[in-house]
């Protein structure tokens, strides 16, 4: 018995990462899936390593289009008891140097979608008797980064709709949000390739690596199960212990310790 049995569930942002983790991971703990991706050929290549699952393509920055992914996906798997808001890019640059159709393409896809999303499918779950929302921020919407000022506010925004949507919609739906840190996958390849960079990354998380998407898709599922029944408007980081050093004092501490130890 699997901890998704008998669950209807949309995952956006489905074609690679951590979008495909969940895929998988749901459909192994016995849930049907549809997946939802702007890239029709990675969406593809995901459903046919679930053995078959609905394949959906839309930009979940448009609404109209969102809508009409979330009814197919109703329609195709017999009703919705679980959405995973996954989808989201990035940008790094100087805040002043990011364009206005830069902002828009991160804000669309790392917030709107989300919220596009979460107007869609709520509903639905609602008139279903209840289901689980989960939405992947990050912890640059906890800790903002340099760089990404765009997509630190955007996930911020999205612990914010987060907690917005579980006061609303409970006791019906459950609605919570992991907020991952460094994990590897296709987007952190570039970042992680060099060794030198990973050793140092690795050196500043507390469990000394950067995470997997297997990871990130575990405590999804988790929190999409009867497991997690009495949690919802909790954003839960899976960053490793990364946020936990104070960047004012951690070198000057860990100087000390390692004289006296």
């Amino acid at each position: 018995m699997g901890l998704s049995d008998g669950h209807r569930a949309l995952v956006t942002g489905a074609g690679s990462g951590i979008g495909r983790a969940v895929c998988l991971r749901l459909r192994a703990e016995g849930a049907s899936v549809a997946v939802l991706d702007i890239d029709r050929p990675a969406a593809e290549r995901v459903a046919d390593e679930l053995g078959g699952a609905t394949v959906l393509v839309a930009d979940v920055g448009d609404g109209r289009a969102v809508d009409e992914a979330v009814d197919r996906a109703v329609e195709a798997l017999g009703g919705l008891s679980v959405l995973v808001n996954n989808a989201g890019v990035g940008a790094v640059h100087a805040l002043h140097g990011h364009t206005d159709d830069e902002y828009d393409r991160v804000v669309d896809a790392s917030m709107r979608g989300t919220f596009n999303a979460l107007r869609a499918a709520a509903p639905v779950l609602l008139a279903g008797g209840g289901g689980a929302i989960v939405n992947i921020a990050s912890v640059s919407g906890i800790r903002p980064t340099r760089g990404e000022a765009p997509y630190s506010a955007a996930k911020a925004a999205v612990i914010a709709l987060t907690m917005s949507a579980a006061l609303e919609y409970g006791p019906t739906v459950r609605v919570n949000c992991v907020s991952p840190g460094l994990i590897e996958t296709p987007l952190t390849a570039p970042l992680l390739r060099n060794d030198g960079r990973r050793a140092d990354l690795s050196r500043r998380t507390p469990l000394g690596r950067p995470g997997t998407a297997d990871e990130v898709a575990g405590v999804v599922a988790f929190l999409c199960s009867d497991l997690a029944s009495y949690i919802t408007g909790v954003n839960l980081p899976v960053d490793g212990g990364s946020l936990l050093p104070s960047s004012q004092v951690e070198g000057v501490l860990s100087s000390i310790l390692t004289r006296d130890g």
